[in-house]
């Protein structure tokens, strides 16, 4: 064969061989970058998953304190009085609408809490703190401000953190917004 022709067929050979190799490298190269998107897809639902399982644990959590919370409210709330009869220690627990009738022989306030608003939950945290100092007589009622959209449309509430003082028929005496301790509850009743 001529030199010529055995030069051309390695050339060309060789060329070949390069492409064929170039091909095989990009191919590869593809692959390992569709692995890392699969990769980098699969961290991010991870991190989603796990920001999910954050969250649950955490409203689990918020539940099992609020629980927590209202059991400590329903702490015995009468004692006995010199003359052997019962009566009403004050009062810091979840709102009924049973228990408007307090107002017949007391104080009944409702106080409009969110549990996203850091000024309620200075108020409530407060008034949890001092339990043994709430006068006789006076009843402080935890109104979830979220959910309670028939209160706050009778009572014109618009914000959380607002107080409304009732009679037993829940008739409006008087309204307030604001006030970070037990004390401004109770010198705001009428």
């Amino acid at each position: 064969m001529n030199t010529k022709v055995v030069v051309g067929l390695v050339a060309i050979i060789v060329v070949l061989g390069g492409a064929y190799a170039y091909t095989n490298k990009q191919k590869q190269m593809m692959a390992m970058e569709k692995q890392t998107a699969d990769q980098q897809a699969m961290m991010e639902k991870e991190k989603m998953d796990d920001k999910a399982a954050i969250e649950q644990n955490k409203m689990e959590g918020d539940k099992m304190m609020e629980n927590k919370d209202s059991a400590m409210m329903k702490k015995d709330d009468t004692t006995m009085k010199m003359d052997g009869t019962m009566k009403m220690k004050g009062s810091y627990e979840a709102y009924t609408p049973e228990k408007l009738a307090w107002a017949n022989s007391g104080k009944v306030v409702l106080f409009f809490r969110a549990s996203w608003c850091p000024t309620c939950k200075a108020l409530d945290a407060d008034i949890k703190a001092h339990m043994a100092n709430i006068p006789e007589g006076v009843y402080i009622l935890d109104v979830d401000y979220d959910n309670s959209a028939e209160l706050k449309q009778k009572y014109g509430v618009t914000m959380q953190h607002t107080l409304v003082q009732v009679d037993a028929k829940g008739n409006m005496i008087t309204k307030w917004s604001g006030g970070n301790t037990l004390d401004s509850v109770v010198k705001n009743l009428k």
